[in-house]
């Protein structure tokens, strides 16, 4: 795992610090929390839900809403915030869009977010899989609104085309951190190739997505700066939240930012232009994405 070392913390490695009253939510509970947990269970589906340790999972999942997992739940990269697990992944189900498409089904909601984990083995890294799963989703939920949360596909341009041409209605891919952490938050991603995927997608005329973490060692202003170079490939939607550190494993918290800096991020980000900024400490990019379709 990646070290960081941050000056006057005085925690040991290890060590996590105590949350603020902010940030504490209650366990998950509730008769359609078992009921959805019970479904995805017996459909062999996965959760981003569950396998990142959402904060939210109680509330979203309480609502009847949910994000699904594809490819699997094991990544090839090595993400130092990211609590989906890394190694070899089991080789890819061929039924698994048919498997969400069902899910949506029974479940139904008016949107859906569908993301992955990285395939970087795969020839196709999973387009293939991803361009199937809208479809099948769209074919057996015809009026349900789709929202994807892809990866990177290392920058290959026909992968990304591949799940475009399926016509999700939200192409969502997240920057994560400013660019001057990615070698510790993202060591197998660039900065530049996210936002090539994001710049490729509005120019194909999709409405684009994405969203960062703070409290794990940026700035104020490298965060603006972000912002800045988002809407110059005009993206539509940003969403920017907490980071907390999944296990003693993972990169430290670097400090829990205060909601009133939360609110002059999404004070900013209007001026600045983005058509809708969800911001605050819960805020993850699937929260509240059914209000996100514009």
């Amino acid at each position: 795992m990646h070290k960081i070392d941050y000056p006057n913390r005085p925690r040991q490695e290890g060590q996590r610090a105590p949350r603020p009253e902010w940030l504490k939510v209650r366990a998950p509970a509730g008769e359609n929390f078992a009921r959805l947990k019970k479904m995805m269970r017996s459909k062999t589906l996965h959760t981003v839900c569950e396998e990142a340790h959402c904060p939210n999972i109680g509330e979203c999942w309480g609502r009847g809403t949910a994000t699904f997992l594809i490819l699997g739940d094991v990544c090839t990269r090595s993400c130092g915030f990211c609590a989906i697990k890394t190694g070899r992944p089991s080789p890819v189900d061929p039924e698994e869009p048919t498997k969400v498409a069902l899910a949506v089904q029974q479940m139904g909601i008016s949107h859906v977010v569908i993301t992955s984990v990285n395939r970087d083995e795969l020839p196709d890294q999973g387009s293939t899989i991803w361009a199937k799963t809208v479809e099948e989703v769209r074919r057996l939920n015809p009026k349900v609104s789709i929202e994807v949360l892809i990866p990177d596909f290392k920058g290959d341009l026909n992968c990304l085309q591949r799940v475009l041409d399926a016509k999700p209605d939200i192409l969502n891919h997240n920057v994560e951190t400013v660019p001057r952490l990615y070698r510790l938050v993202r060591p197998q991603a660039k900065y530049e190739r996210s936002l090539k995927v994001l710049q490729y997608s509005k120019e194909k005329g999709f409405i684009t997505k994405t969203g960062m973490m703070v409290g794990i060692g940026e700035t104020f202003d490298e965060v603006v700066q972000v912002m800045k170079d988002l809407r110059q490939i005009d993206v539509d939607i940003f969403t920017i939240g907490q980071y907390l550190q999944p296990t003693p494993a993972h990169l430290p918290v670097d400090r829990f930012v205060a909601p009133e800096e939360f609110k002059q991020y999404k004070l900013i980000g209007i001026e600045l232009g983005f058509r809708h900024v969800e911001s605050g400490p819960l805020v993850r990019s699937s929260y509240h994405a059914e209000s996100h379709v514009v």
